[in-house]
């Protein structure tokens, strides 16, 4: 891992064409600003982790005797 300190307003280049940027510190808040192409997915990793976590629990909650319906169903199409 690269780590850099930067100052309100400094920037960090990723590659040609991706831009952080510093925008402001307030109260150990650090806000940031990032130019990046549309096709570029910016997703907030603590989303990732929610999303990740409630598929598992999701998971653990489904009864095997529906599962083997599931399985049954989809082995005649």
């Amino acid at each position: 891992m690269l780590v850099l300190a930067r100052k309100v307003d400094e920037a960090i280049k990723i590659g040609e064409n991706i831009e952080v940027k510093i925008i402001s510190i307030d109260k150990g808040v650090v806000k940031i600003g990032i130019e990046a192409p549309i096709d570029i997915d910016i997703i907030r990793n603590e989303l990732l982790v929610d999303v990740k976590n409630s598929n598992i629990a999701a998971s653990k909650n489904v009864e095997t005797k529906r599962l083997d319906i599931l399985s049954k169903l989809l082995k005649k199409s």
